[in-house]
C-alpha cells in the first residue's frame, strides 16, 4: 500500500512539474515574440512578484544566509 501511495505522490509531482514548466515556457515565447507589455497583459501583476520573490528569497540564502553560517562556522 505504502509503494502505491508512493507512486501516486510521484505522478502528482509530475504532472506539477510538467505544468510549471509549460507555464514558464509559454512566458519565455511570449516575451519573445510579443514583447514585455503583452506578458504583463497575459500573465499579470501576480508573475512580476512571484518572479520577483523567487529571486528575493534566492539572493538572500546565497548572498547573505550561507556567508553568514560560515562566518559562524556553522558549514
Amino acid at each position: 500500500m505504502s509503494t502505491l501511495a508512493a507512486a501516486a505522490a510521484f505522478a502528482q509531482q509530475n504532472a506539477l512539474l510538467r505544468t510549471y514548466k509549460h507555464y514558464i515556457i509559454d512566458s519565455a515565447v511570449i516575451l519573445k515574440r510579443h514583447g514585455f507589455r503583452e506578458l504583463l497583459r497575459r500573465r499579470g501583476l501576480k508573475f512580476l512578484v512571484l518572479i520577483g520573490g523567487y529571486y528575493l528569497v534566492r539572493d538572500t540564502i546565497l548572498y547573505v544566509a550561507i556567508p553568514l553560517c560560515l562566518a559562524r562556522g556553522l558549514l
